[in-house]
């Protein structure tokens, strides 16, 4: 598509750079459902903030992953819940509001203990940290706070990897391949390659839902009869 006939191994490796920069602009284009996961964190009395690193080598993650591991690579947090008695028949979930830096900064007393209904996300380049008010006490120490969270889409690594998206991904990842290379090797195919692209991606992200029942109840209204 972008006018290459023999490649050869720097052409391998731009491609793969190319193809990395895809997926880290993709992230700027919304959310990914593919990547969407769940996780936990266990409460710790007097602790209120809870860390996800980007890799093992930049620090250990409080935030674990479904299987009870370390959870690496967490984008953001959209939904979180208060667990009690996590595992046992008796459990019972408390929806949590996600706030804003204002609205945490607003708060008279951050360091007010009791059970947490509140978090505040900060994205950092290295990590994901969550702060909870209020603070847990030991009452509720041991208990989960449970959350669904997004993943970073990884890198293409070694050129024997499987792509980390979904087969009807495949279609966009190559249009948009064939055009980012095609800026450093065929400038004059861009043009057309990035609207098959941006054709390819719409379609992609049209698919990448999942449709749920909506219900319209319409007032019902009883004017007086007197």
């Amino acid at each position: 598509r972008c006018g290459i006939r023999g490649v050869a191994g720097y052409q391998l490796k731009t491609a793969r750079r190319s193809l990395n920069i895809m997926f880290q602009e993709w992230a700027n284009r919304g959310i990914h459902l593919w990547e969407i996961a769940d996780g936990y964190l266990t409460l710790v009395a007097s602790t209120n903030q809870y860390i996800g690193y980007r890799s093992s080598a930049d620090g250990t993650s409080t935030l674990l992953n479904s299987a009870g591991a370390a959870l690496y690579g967490t984008d953001d947090i959209f939904e979180a819940s208060y667990r009690s008695s996590a595992g046992t028949t008796s459990q019972s979930d408390s929806p949590l509001t996600k706030i804003s830096r204002s609205t945490y900064s607003a708060l008279s007393n951050k360091l007010a203990v009791g059970q947490p209904s509140q978090y505040w996300v900060q994205r950092f380049i290295d990590r994901v940290t969550v702060t909870l008010y209020t603070t847990p006490s030991s009452s509720q120490a041991g208990d989960q706070v449970q959350f669904y969270y997004m993943k970073r889409i990884e890198d293409a690594g070694a050129y024997t990897n499987a792509a980390d998206v979904p087969y009807y991904y495949i279609p966009c990842m190559c249009a948009g391949l064939a055009y980012y290379v095609s800026m450093k090797y065929s400038p004059d195919r861009t043009q057309n390659l990035k609207l098959l692209y941006e054709d390819e991606l719409l379609r992609a992200e049209a698919a990448d839902g999942s449709e749920a029942s909506t219900f319209i109840t319409p007032k019902t209204y009883y004017p007086s009869s007197a």
